[in-house]
């Protein structure tokens, strides 16, 4: 993982969590996963918009 050790790791741990504090930490960590989920939505929405225009020009030739 990028040369980081498990020591190393919990030494930025530990210190993320000193400056955010642990509840402003949750509440980052449910945005991060909120705005995930939504940027996958919206890539599989194109996708389904780009094999929903094949199928009508499929249908319409």
């Amino acid at each position: 993982m990028m040369g980081l050790g498990w020591g190393e790791l919990l030494v930025i741990l530990v210190i993320v969590i000193a400056i955010f504090g642990a509840g402003k930490l949750a509440g980052l960590g449910g945005a991060l996963g909120s705005s995930i989920r939504e940027f996958r939505k919206a890539v599989r929405g194109d996708d389904e918009s780009r094999n929903d225009t094949k199928t009508e020009g499929e249908t319409k030739a």
